[in-house]
């Protein structure tokens, strides 16, 4: 059954994130996806994340689907103009790629191209739309296509620190799925109760809300996310766990399959986040039970 038939069926979907190579080396990426085959539903492949230049969504999103893998691939406005945009999208379409994730586009200050000039020739919202134009058979400019794609679209809410920057987060989230997004991906879920707090004021988004699982490959990330990113929330109590494990490496795929476990009945999903850990993708979703 395909991504977008589970969503319409309210079933449990389990997506990982694997990135393109910084180079046209694809072995480990296409090994990482035929090992996956047949225990999650999709692969997310973000384009040139944090800036960094890499292999583009669209070639790596052909592969997995060449794997037998079903492709979700993130569309941003930061690098192209509508014109690319809407051609990359169609060739997606031809290509296989049925689904999309308009995600935020993460500033240039830190890319490893920092001369690069940001296009945003479109706003997150206005890319919605223009997605959802497209399946309708029309371009931004209002010309007919010769045959029109039919595509799912998500959005992605930001790490929030308050309540106040979640009602931001949510709102600016809803406009994204007035305009046509299907589903949305949350940041990483370390604390379980306020992830569960931050699904009754979700619930009323009215389409399926997937967390990100992040796998803590080490004491020293888990230390630096919670000093560097307060959005995060991860707990003292969860550092010391990590802190006292005779396995650092083990706990974290513990921590991580248990919190899918957890968030199985509360949400319609789980992304998983490795960061170059794919291939311990099969243990972390093993601890799940999935």
């Amino acid at each position: 059954m395909s991504f977008q038939k589970r969503l319409l069926a309210h079933e449990f979907v389990v997506l990982a994130e694997m990135h393109t190579p910084k180079g046209v080396n694809i072995s480990r990426l296409v090994t990482d996806a035929r090992r996956m085959k047949g225990r999650i539903d999709a692969i997310v492949v973000p384009d040139m994340d944090n800036g960094i230049m890499r292999m583009s969504a669209l070639a790596g999103g052909v592969l997995m689907q060449q794997q037998g893998v079903e492709a979700i691939i993130h569309v941003y406005c930061r690098d192209r103009n509508r014109m690319a945009l809407q051609g990359d999208i169609l060739a997606a379409h031809v290509l296989g790629i049925q689904n999309l994730i308009v995600v935020h586009s993460e500033d240039m200050s830190q890319s490893d191209h920092i001369e690069a000039k940001p296009v945003y020739d479109l706003t997150e919202v206005g890319l919605v739309e223009v997605i959802q134009s497209l399946n309708k058979g029309k371009d931004m400019g209002g010309f007919d296509l010769d045959g029109a794609p039919s595509l799912t679209t998500g959005c992605t809410i930001a790490s929030y620190e308050d309540d106040r920057a979640l009602d931001v987060e949510l709102d600016a989230a809803r406009k994204k799925i007035a305009a046509g997004c299907s589903f949305v991906i949350t940041p990483p879920v370390f604390d379980l109760d306020r992830f569960i707090t931050f699904m009754e004021k979700a619930k009323g988004l009215g389409v399926p809300v997937i967390p990100t699982i992040f796998l803590i490959k080490s004491l020293a990330i888990a230390q630096y996310i919670a000093n560097s990113e307060p959005g995060a929330h991860i707990s003292d109590e969860l550092i010391r766990r990590i802190r006292k494990s005779p396995n650092r490496d083990t706990e974290g795929i513990r921590i991580a399959g248990e919190t899918i476990a957890a968030v199985k009945n509360i949400a319609q999903g789980v992304m998983i986040q490795t960061l170059g850990w794919e291939h311990r993708l099969p243990s972390i979703l093993d601890v799940a039970g999935l």
